[in-house]
């Protein structure tokens, strides 16, 4: 798998996430939170590989724009770094939980579409053959960083 697919299947997977949650109902406080829980170590190993491995190759190759474009992301994931770290000192039964749930789906949805039709193709071109070799180092460095969360 190359570096852009295997990143946009765990877009796949967190969108998901966030449909689960949604669904899972006003009361179900525990099962919320288990599945807010999921959504922040996806997004947590997510980030991290494309802050090692991911920007600094596309970094690298790309033009002012391109290299913009990965300042922007990064930034994007601080946002949403700070988001989980507060969501993590939350009660599930506080108001502020899935209102704060919300916003920081809201952010992630639109970093995934910015990611997707701007930065990808951006990586694509700019990258060429070596992106397959960049999968490979990321799903090397993510089951590194599953086991050690295991």
């Amino acid at each position: 798998m190359d570096a852009v697919e295997m990143l946009k299947a765990d877009h796949q997977k967190v969108k998901k996430l966030f449909q689960t949650y949604e669904a899972a109902g006003d009361r179900a406080y525990q099962k919320k939170k288990d599945i807010a829980e999921q959504v922040f170590m996806e997004i947590t190993i997510h980030s991290s590989l494309e802050e090692e491995l991911f920007y600094p190759a596309v970094k690298e190759q790309a033009d002012k724009e391109g290299k913009q474009l990965v300042a922007e992301s990064v930034e994007e994931h601080h946002v949403v770094a700070i988001f989980i770290k507060e969501m993590k000192a939350l009660d599930p039964k506080d108001e502020r939980y899935d209102a704060k749930f919300s916003v920081l789906q809201e952010n992630v949805e639109h970093h995934i579409e910015e990611e997707e039709g701007e930065l990808f193709p951006e990586a694509e071109q700019v990258l060429g053959k070596t992106i397959k070799d960049l999968g490979a180092q990321m799903e090397k460095r993510k089951d590194q960083l599953m086991a050690s969360r295991g």
